[in-house]
């Protein structure tokens, strides 16, 4: 395999993977197009593909050109943000080409690193958003282009650095960004057992939390988001790619750009009732540009 491309050892076949994909966007609704941004989760499919059809479905091909996949590092510590070494990455669709004149500008700013293949090809949560990517695309499949960005564990103040520096590709109707995160990790497995009584059953409690934090990502101000995640510790893996987006995000309401943000639908991978059990839940919404 050349060292300029990722293989993707996705679902198998081409065709099967095709087919789960159109039957995910067939049963949702495009309610908010075009999404100039998307949150979208990045488990198996299995878990999470019928959510992500809900953001998915927001896309408009005919007026994406460039897509920005923003996805949080699970294997390496990163301090900054990462770009991909890669030129090509192969999905069972099709090939998503990297946008390298994109990647040469990011790169003169000096504020980013690049990702070893390994660390590239070891790293799902940009992956899984490629078969999305390429379905939602593939009316246009040879006009656009994905700039793949690894998010490390960014400081609030280089959070707003990113935000700032990627603002102005956000201001562009012809660019899509997607954040790639999943919601609350809840059980032992995950450390992480918070439990609103008050709220009923664990799951519950654990939906209670998780939809006041994506109320405040819906009112797009990074600093209550981030103070929420300093109060609850909410298990949110791509809380920095969000951070990254809310950055962008109030950077250019500064200079009168109305945006609105809705998630569009929720879910968890099970039910937890008791201390035994665990789970990880899923977020699907939308950005727009007024």
């Amino acid at each position: 395999m050349p060292l300029t491309q990722k293989s993707q050892p996705l679902s198998g076949h081409g065709s099967q993977l095709n087919a789960q994909l159109e039957g995910w966007l067939s049963k949702a609704e495009s309610t908010i197009r075009p999404a100039r941004a998307i949150i979208a989760p990045h488990a198996g499919y299995t878990y999470c593909g019928a959510c992500a059809a809900h953001a998915y479905k927001q896309v408009d091909p005919s007026v994406t050109r460039r897509v920005f996949i923003l996805g949080p590092s699970h294997h390496v510590p990163l301090s900054r943000c990462a770009l991909s070494p890669a030129e090509i990455y192969r999905t069972p669709l099709y090939d998503l080409r990297i946008d390298h004149k994109v990647y040469a500008d990011l790169w003169k700013t000096g504020l980013f690193e690049r990702m070893s293949l390994q660390t590239d090809e070891d790293e799902h949560s940009i992956e899984m958003h490629l078969p999305y990517t390429a379905k939602a695309m593939e009316s246009h499949k040879d006009e656009f282009s994905i700039v793949p960005v690894l998010v490390g564990a960014l400081s609030e103040s280089k959070e707003q650095e990113y935000g700032k520096l990627l603002s102005k590709y956000l201001a562009d109707p012809s660019n899509l960004f997607i954040i790639s995160s999943d919601f609350c990790h809840w059980g032992q497995r995950f450390r992480y057992t918070y439990y609103d009584e008050s709220q009923g059953e664990i799951y519950r409690s654990i939906e209670h939390l998780d939809k006041m934090g994506m109320g405040i990502i819906e009112q797009l101000d990074p600093m209550s988001f981030t103070n929420y995640l300093k109060k609850y510790r909410n298990t949110i893996c791509g809380r920095h790619p969000i951070g990254v987006l809310l950055n962008a995000v109030a950077e250019l309401r500064k200079s009168g750009v109305e945006m609105n943000f809705s998630f569009l639908n929720y879910a968890q991978s099970s039910e937890c009732r008791n201390w035994q059990d665990s789970s990880v839940s899923y977020a699907a919404g939308a950005l727009i540009a007024h």
